[in-house]
């Protein structure tokens, strides 16, 4: 039986902040423990560009990230992967095996957009 999740009130779900990006760059991540690619998220202003290390090499190709818009959480503190600084927290469901499908809107939406 699933455990039932702790209630949070509205002003604990607004502290975490979760915008929409579009990914300007990916490269390979070979340092990485686990299998990730080191992408770059455009947020526009005033937050502009920012770097995530993503496990999301199970179902994306590196040629499909760039121009791909993400949810991510912004205001985590970074957070040091291996030799790479990772700035924002790029949001994702596990699939049936535990590989990472990452969540975005379903339409073009202007960078920078909170989640509400």
């Amino acid at each position: 039986m699933a455990e039932t999740p702790e209630e949070i009130s509205y002003a604990d779900f607004a502290k975490v902040d979760i915008r929409v990006g579009t990914i300007v760059q990916a490269e390979p991540f070979p340092e990485a423990r686990n299998p990730s690619f080191k992408i770059w998220v455009d947020f526009g202003e005033p937050l502009g560009v920012r770097k995530s290390s993503a496990q999301v090499t199970k179902h994306y190709r590196l040629e499909q990230l760039t121009g791909r818009q993400v949810a991510a959480v912004v205001n985590f503190p970074n957070k040091q992967i291996g030799p790479f600084m990772s700035e924002v927290l790029v949001l994702g469901f596990p699939d049936e095996d535990g590989g990472v499908v990452m969540i975005g809107p379903d339409k073009p939406v202007p960078n920078g957009g909170k989640l509400y």
